[in-house]
């Protein structure tokens, strides 16, 4: 059977190529053509890099962001501050003469933490530092206090489950890297609810704190029952697991408010400079405007929105007029599971294949070093030509990605649009130091680094749409 269902693909793979030839000598030399037209961006390319790094532009996007974060502070989705927020952005785009500002309506979430303290009785009074998580259900009134079960995995709570009923569940999980680690902070209360625990708490997913947690978003299945969650420091995850390993008694005392209230309406944030020959494609650069509800949500993501805004604005200050519309979106209620991207996607992607490409900045926005890049080999042949433009600013290395690019708001025009994606890379060893935690503030960010930023994230989005041709799917 495998045998026939073979000859049969191959047979129908010859007949599609039949009917849609590919000349890989003609994709060659268009391809040797657009590399030659590449080179000719060089001096413009310059220009961009001079105006914001040590011209006019120099200190705008910081400024910008420092205004806007000094002004708003955290902006969670479904907070009336994010709606003032996006007003005021909206206010800001036009004013920086930029095309069609407006609002795209999204329905999103709207958790509220309240008040909320969790207290060790037991083997001492020791008041420990936390924050809710979103989506979290609050305790009961007067507040949950129960033993503690320290466990360092999801197997070892297995294991002890017939040890866990009644028990607020402690997980004190190593750090291996967020892609790993982050599964305790999804996870963590729907597992500790399977084995009769009645809440838990989450050391915080990061490699580093001075006694700082880290928030974030959660998710409870639909066949067990909501229990309270949290995230404590490392700091005291660490210390709980020392009494436990020594069989001393912890007792903990937890009071959260937390609320889940209904929907409301949010937008997301877009602006274009119209192309002047191929208005219809598209290239779109982003990032998300939401936060969560600690710190300033400056890295997290206010720099990678003003940056987007940037590459924009400094086009605009130069007089430049792509051939294809650059897009800049600014996203809501990522934090809460890309909400605004995935309602972007829905509504824009009957046009997908107008979008030459989609670029997104949501991984800090220090001193940049290139790019990464998902497309065809075709693409990315070009785009590594784009990135050699920025050499004068050690920021022309492309990094090949096989699913996609970094930036969950970009993800489904990859993935199921073929759409090419890109996200900027950055000496961001210290991103989840401050990731989702009251750090997150104006004094993470460097000036100079992100006006690096902006040149980088200008010429790539620039380049490619004053290009003849739309990069090769």
């Amino acid at each position: 059977m495998a045998f026939y269902k073979y000859f049969f693909l191959i047979a129908y793979f010859r007949v599609l190529v039949s009917s849609h030839p590919v000349d890989s000598a003609a994709w060659g030399k268009k391809t040797s053509r657009v590399l030659k037209e590449v080179e000719k961006y060089q001096d413009v390319a310059q220009q961009i890099i001079d105006f914001t790094v040590n011209g006019k532009g120099k200190g705008q996007t910081y400024n910008r962001l420092a205004t806007f974060t000094d002004k708003f502070g955290n902006r969670i989705a479904g907070s009336q501050n994010l709606e003032n927020a996006i007003d005021y952005m909206l206010q800001q785009l036009k004013k920086d003469g930029l095309q069609n500002v407006h609002g795209e309506d999204v329905m999103v979430p709207h958790w509220v933490r309240g008040n909320e303290s969790a207290t060790m009785l037991l083997p001492r009074v020791h008041k420990m530092a936390m924050l809710g998580l979103g989506s979290s259900v609050g305790t009961p009134s007067g507040g949950i206090q129960a033993e503690v079960l320290v466990v360092k995995s999801f197997d070892e709570l297995k294991k002890r489950a017939d040890e866990a009923k009644g028990k607020i569940i402690v997980y004190n999980q190593q750090w291996v890297d967020y892609g790993t680690s982050v599964a305790y902070r999804d996870f963590g209360a729907d597992n500790a609810a399977k084995v009769g625990g009645i809440a838990a708490l989450i050391r915080s997913v990061a490699p580093f704190s001075i006694n700082s947690p880290h928030t974030g978003w959660q998710d409870y299945s639909n066949t067990t029952k909501r229990i309270p969650t949290a995230c404590i420091t490392i700091e005291d995850a660490e210390m709980m697991n020392r009494m436990a390993d020594r069989g001393t008694k912890i007792v903990v005392h937890l009071q959260m408010d937390a609320k889940n209230l209904t929907p409301v309406k949010s937008r997301n944030t877009v602006a274009e400079i119209v192309g002047s020959k191929y208005p219809e494609q598209v290239v779109l650069v982003s990032g998300h405007l939401d936060s969560w509800d600690v710190g300033q949500g400056a890295m997290d993501d206010g720099g990678g929105a003003f940056i987007s805004w940037q590459a924009l604005s400094t086009i605009r200050q130069m007089g430049l007029e792509p051939k294809r519309t650059m897009r800049a979106v600014m996203w809501t209620a990522e934090e809460e599971g890309v909400i605004g991207g995935q309602a972007y996607y829905n509504t824009h992607k009957v046009n997908a294949s107008k979008y030459d490409i989609v670029m997104e900045s949501d991984l800090g926005t220090f001193t940049p070093t290139g790019i990464q890049f998902h497309g065809s080999d075709s693409a990315a042949v070009i785009m590594e030509k784009v990135a050699s433009l920025l050499k004068p600013i050690n920021a022309s290395k492309v990094n090949r990605l096989k699913d996609r690019v970094d930036g969950e708001d970009i993800s489904q025009w990859q993935t199921q649009s073929n759409v090419p994606g890109a996200s900027i890379d950055t000496q961001n060893d210290k991103y989840f130091f401050f990731h989702h935690s009251n750090g997150d503030t104006m004094t993470v960010l460097n000036s100079h680094s992100l006006d690096l930023c902006s040149a980088v994230w200008a010429v790539m989005a620039y380049v490619t749409a004053d290009l003849e041709d739309m990069l090769p799917r």
